[in-house]
Order: C-alpha cells, then structure tokens, then sequence
C-alpha cells in the first residue's frame, strides 16, 4: 500500500486488479510507518502488527514482514503457535464454567519451560509459591493453568469456549484468514499442557486483534474492516459500512472483565513490565492501562523463536484534564493489537517491544 493526499488528508490506498481501480484502506498513515519501521530497522526474521480502532472494527496498522524468501501475508496466516495467548482461552473457560476468580489463589512448583506428569499432582512440600490466577496470567504461569484446566475443566468446555473464540473458522473479512487451530489430546498431561499453551493451537495476528477487540468491547466482537472505498476513474463505486459491524456474543460481559482484570497484570507486573517501563520503574505510556498476554515458544526443530504480545488499551479510562468550559474531554478509542515476531535463536526485539513502539505512536 502506499499513502495519497486526497481533499487535504493522507490516506492509505492499495491498486487492485484493475487498473483504473484503487482501494482506499482505513489504515492509519503514521502508524504504519512506526510498524514498519521498528521492524525494518531490527531485521526481523518474520513479523506482523494488527491494530484495531475496538470501537469501529476498523484496522489502523496492518504490518506484514519476511526478511528471507517468498512474501507471505502473515497477519492473517494462523501456522504460528498461539502458545501463552491461549492462556486467554483457558482463563476464560475457567470463569464461565468453574467461576473461577482473578483473586483466586494457587499454589504450585515447576513448569517453567515444560509440564511434567509430577508437576500436575498438588503437593504441599514442593509448592512453595503461591500466587493469583490474575498473576498467573500476567506471569504466563505454566503449572496454575495446567492444574486449574486438568482439574476443573472437561476437554469439551475447553474446546467449546475455544470455539466461541473463532478458533477452527475463518473470521470475516477483507481478504481470506486461514482459521486458527484447536486440538485437544485425549490423554491429562497433553490436555493440560494444550490448555497452558504448549502447542496444539494456532494464531493469526489478526484472529489476536479481534480477541482484543472481542475483550474490549465487553465480550461481544464487531468485524475486522480495512477497505472503506472502491473508487474507479475518480468515482467512489462502493463504501464499507459507516457504522460497526456486531457479531455474535462471544462471552458474558462480567467474564469479560475477570479476564481483562487478569490480563492487566501482564504490564502493570508480569512478563511485559520491563518492555514498558523504564529501569526507574516509569511508564512508557503513562496513564494508560493496557490489557493484554505475551506468549512464547521455540520450535526446537526449526531453532525458530516465537513471541506473541495481543490485547487492548487503554483497558481503564485515562484521567484527562477538563477543558476550558469545565466539560469532561472525550475518552480515547480503544485500540487491540496482534503482534507475532518469528526470531533466529539470536533475536534482537520480542512483540512485546514492537507493539509498546506502536501504541506510543
């Protein structure tokens, strides 16, 4: 896509086949430009950034890269695994079918970088820490959503919720997305490792926007929107709908919130606090709260290096100043984000960095 000056504004557009044909791309000029950059300017192996306005479904960066070989449009490609993002899924089937809270405490041991049989059996002499199921979200806490999945979970209700989420269809949009997958082993250990994110499911950076999107929005999604306009020889022939586009209630707006309170922690004291606050412990978007799951996997057969960061922001109203009249000034659209970095074992950025450049832009 390229950008254009039309009526005074810089637009995004991309040719079509035809060519007196042009689409006119809700794209935001400025923020493709960061993604681009960012990505650009570290060599990245692979990555892709999605960003969605949560209010209107409609797409603001839509960054697709391939350092080496054949160009492949991996925002909507769904063969990277979801890893730790699944951890979303899991959490909020735990909330809907075991009332699971985010102050919910648990003890556990283990599991750091894999989840034996012995780390799943509760033992009272080895599980020496405890935490939240809040935390455990933010902390990408193997054993505590291995166990909770194992025990309180039917492979059923997990594969149900995992379908609300999209997971096995194509999401409607603008150009085909290849369905994210969902496979549930028979057997305890493999369920519970699927359910903490250990392979079995796969994402697409843009199936990770809706989710944030889908959360954002109280649990009910609306449709992903990147064309606005055809326009052929000057004359607009068709526009994408004005208003927002609902689709069906993935979830009850109260599990939204648990879920979201849980995906807080990610930032404000999990596994992102270092790529968004500085070494004096100072925001790098101060006053803004954002909700949302890293997750990361090596392919040992390919040496390849995952990282996933999706979610929304700002997930909590900004504290804004009153305008000179004393009115409260408008609160911010919300914005949800799928960001995949593919690394080499030597990696220089996560997604998690990628995306903060992103929404400091």
């Amino acid at each position: 896509n390229t950008s254009r000056k039309i009526c005074g504004m810089k637009i995004a557009v991309a040719p079509m086949p035809d060519k007196d044909m042009l689409a006119k791309l809700s794209l935001d000029p400025v923020l493709q430009r960061v993604a681009e950059r960012v990505i650009a300017e570290h060599h990245l192996p692979e990555a892709a950034v999605v960003m969605m306005d949560a209010e209107t479904g409609r797409i603001l960066a839509y960054a697709s890269h391939v350092e080496k070989g054949p160009k492949r449009d991996l925002a909507v490609e769904a063969t990277a695994p979801a890893a730790s993002v699944f951890k979303v899924i899991t959490g909020t089937s735990l909330v809907e079918h075991q009332a699971a809270t985010p102050e919910q405490k648990e003890c556990y041991s283990g599991g750091e970088q894999r989840i034996n049989a012995s780390d799943l059996v509760p033992d009272p002499k080895r599980d020496r820490w405890c935490t939240t199921v809040a935390l455990a979200m933010g902390r990408s806490i193997n054993t505590v959503f291995a166990r909770l999945a194992m025990n309180h979970l039917k492979p059923a209700e997990l594969e149900e919720t995992a379908k609300a989420f999209h997971f096995k269809e194509a999401l409607p949009f603008d150009v085909p997305v290849q369905p994210s997958s969902a496979n549930f082993p028979e057997d305890q250990l493999g369920f519970a490792r699927t359910a903490a994110g250990f392979w079995n499911t796969t994402l697409s950076p843009l199936h990770a926007a809706w989710i944030g999107t889908m959360l954002a929005r109280g649990g009910e999604p609306v449709r992903p929107v990147l064309v606005t306009d055809v326009v052929d020889d000057g004359k607009v022939k068709w526009s994408a709908a004005k208003e927002p586009l609902p689709q069906k209630r993935v979830m009850k707006t109260e599990t939204a919130h648990a879920v979201i309170q849980m995906m807080e922690t990610t930032v404000s004291d999990g596994t992102s606090y270092r790529a968004f606050h500085d070494g004096k412990g100072r925001s790098f978007l101060p006053g803004v709260s954002v909700a949302s799951k890293t997750g990361t996997l090596t392919d040992p057969q390919t040496s390849r290096f995952y990282t996933w960061f999706a979610g929304f922001a700002p997930s909590k109203p900004i504290q804004l100043e009153a305008g000179e009249g004393g009115e409260a000034p408008a609160q911010p659209h919300k914005v949800s984000f799928g960001v995949l970095v593919v690394n080499d074992p030597k990696w220089t950025i996560k997604a998690n960095v990628l995306a903060r450049e992103v929404l400091r832009a």
